[in-house]
């Protein structure tokens, strides 16, 4: 029987409950816990317990191999960048977290703390920054650049070449044409052309 890395989650919202899910089907990790808000203390999220707020992570962190930031980012990445910047530099490890329903090419490049949902596609010669979600079928063509804590929304598609800056959330089922550039902190609408 295959040992599993001990991994925490931090943010127990919507967002979470898809984490759980990909992290259920990839069979690495054992989710140890999820922490959130004080009023949430005591509470579980599919069985897993919430076990503490922010405060808590230093005295948790002995127990865990791993960490993963599962707050949702629907429009600033602020809080995310944040607590990533803060936690790495603590010295924490954030896994690349892949669905076995998601096809990554060989020749592609994920940062760090990367979340891969089910059936999204990331082709030959992309990059993907760390701390980024890279949510349900979205396709990310040959040669695109995510910058790092972006949020690629539900069957968004970033065509070949395209460069997406940091901190930016590209909203469902829009499409980039290719080679376009997206700057730092955008926020593209759900369905949305971006040129």
């Amino acid at each position: 029987m295959m040992v599993k890395n001990k991994i925490l989650l931090i943010g127990g919202g919507g967002h979470c409950k898809s984490v759980i899910d990909v992290i259920e089907q990839t069979g690495i990790y054992e989710i140890v816990g999820i922490i959130d808000t004080q009023e949430k203390v005591g509470t579980c999220l599919f069985g897993y317990p919430i076990i503490g707020t922010n405060s808590d992570i230093s005295s948790l962190q002995i127990n865990i191999d791993a960490i993963h930031i599962s707050i949702g980012m629907i429009n600033l990445s602020d809080k995310r960048s944040k607590l990533f910047n803060e936690l790495k530099n603590n010295g924490l490890k954030f896994p690349v977290i892949q669905s076995p329903l998601a096809y990554v090419s060989k020749h592609a490049r994920i940062g760090e703390g990367t979340i891969i949902m089910h059936n999204v596609i990331v082709n030959a010669g992309a990059t993907i920054g760390e701390n980024c979600i890279l949510n349900t079928k979205c396709l990310i063509e040959h040669d695109a650049i995510i910058g790092s804590h972006s949020h690629v929304a539900t069957g968004a598609i970033i065509n070949g070449g395209v460069i997406v800056g940091e901190g930016s959330f590209i909203g469902s089922g829009s499409v980039s044409k290719q080679g376009s550039i997206v700057p730092r902190g955008s926020f593209v609408k759900a369905n949305s052309i971006i040129k």
